[in-house]
């Protein structure tokens, strides 16, 4: 009976002991105790009027203001190419140069044509002087009555047959002409140039597709001509911040392959609809771009600014914390060495600064410790000897930030 008891008594201290351990580990050990708990580091910043801004950064590409292929009208070898990649190029200059041989054998013979038909005309012409001059013989002998009707009728046809032999070579003149024309085209066609409308700055070789010596069909790119005097940054903007994108709006634009350097930009294109996909639409901004630094294919991060408010109250970002699910923010009672929980309506927020639309704040805010502590706890702020110095010497100022300690109870 004795040793039962005894057994018990163990069991029952042993039993204890476990819910000790899983009492004191299950405590919260960080949270804000009454009493005798432990001091509570924490920081104060000063509330502040500053500029805040309602930004969105987003990443895009760049592309070429304009760009183009050069490429032959007409099939032929590669004879020349004048250019290479990074050349500067301006409006209507010759780039390259296709073999001619044949084109402008083309043309002699169009010449040799176009003579031969003339000289056809000179003797259609002659042909038909002869039979005018014939038939107004005849028509003499017949009002003597000399010839007769069906004599007339012969050489009024013979006329008439080389009038229309006379039109018939007058048109193949013009006919040879135009083949002339056509071949002398052909074989300009075997220069080529760049050109293009809208002014006559110069523009940039991008790329180059073939080499001397290659056999060309019509159509067949050469080289692509890119415009980086300005260029265009393409971007992506979500749903929620399409209605705030306006044409002319600025942005500042900024690239890794640069550091330190920024570009001013403005939204000169927005799109009509969102891709359904993604739900994001394309925006398009214009980069003023002299001296070439920003090249087509470039990653950009681009900066707009759709709203700036001047001189608002604003706190860190990381001072306001949750209360029954209310934000607010501890702010420090300096003559009673306290710190007080106020409720806050927030507004923008940039970085880690956030606005207060409301109350009217003023003093400064714990920023570190802060959901450690409660409202009305006690507190010993930075260069004060003790918790009972006299707190009336520094209700006369705003705190400095800085660190302090919370003495761990209410009073």
């Amino acid at each position: 009976m004795k040793k039962l008891l005894a057994g018990l008594l163990v069991l029952a201290a042993f039993g204890w002991l476990l819910w000790e351990i899983y009492h004191r580990a299950s405590a919260p050990t960080g949270g804000p105790r009454r009493g005798g708990a432990g001091p509570v580091a924490f920081e104060v910043v000063p509330i502040r009027k500053a500029v805040i801004r309602d930004v969105r950064r987003l990443t895009g590409s760049v592309l070429a203001r304009s760009q183009f292929q050069v490429a032959p009208k007409i099939a032929g070898r590669l004879e020349k190419l004048m250019v290479d990649i990074g050349d500067e190029v301006h409006n209507r200059q010759l780039i390259a140069q296709l073999d001619s041989d044949e084109y402008v054998q083309q043309v002699a013979q169009a010449e040799a044509e176009l003579e031969m038909a003339k000289a056809n005309v000179v003797q259609a012409s002659s042909n038909l002087e002869l039979a005018r001059k014939k038939l107004a013989r005849y028509r003499a002998l017949y009002e003597k009555k000399v010839a007769s009707q069906s004599e007339i009728e012969v050489v009024e046809a013979e006329y008439k047959v080389q009038e229309a032999a006379h039109k018939v070579a007058e048109a193949r003149v013009l006919q040879n002409k135009a083949a002339l024309e056509a071949a002398k085209v052909q074989e300009a066609y075997t220069k080529i140039s760049a050109s293009w409308e809208n002014g006559e700055g110069r523009r940039v070789v991008g790329e180059r597709f073939v080499d001397e010596g290659a056999m060309l069909k019509a159509n067949e790119p050469i080289v692509s001509i890119i415009d980086i005097a300005s260029v265009t940054a393409v971007i992506y903007v979500i749903e929620r911040d399409y209605g705030k994108i306006r044409i002319g709006q600025e942005a500042r634009v900024t690239t890794d392959a640069l550091p330190g350097e920024s570009f001013r930009s403005r939204v000169v294109r927005v799109a009509p609809l969102l891709k359904e996909a993604s739900r994001q639409a394309r925006v398009e901004l214009e980069i003023p771009n002299p001296k070439g630094s920003l090249k087509p294919g470039m990653f950009v991060r681009v900066e707009i600014e759709f709203i700036r408010l001047e001189d608002v109250t604003v706190v860190p970002a990381g001072s306001v914390v949750k209360r029954n699910d209310t934000d607010g923010v501890f702010i420090v009672d300096t003559e009673n060495m306290k710190v007080r929980f106020v409720p806050v309506k927030l507004g923008l927020e940039e970085e880690d600064m956030v606005q207060v639309l409301e109350p009217n704040l003023s003093g400064s805010v714990v920023t570190m410790g802060q959901h450690l502590l409660e409202d009305g706890r006690s507190i010993k702020l930075p260069g004060t000897e003790s918790e009972d110095a006299s707190p009336r010497q520094d209700a006369q100022q705003t705190p400095p930030a800085g660190r302090g300690v919370s003495s761990g109870g209410r009073q």
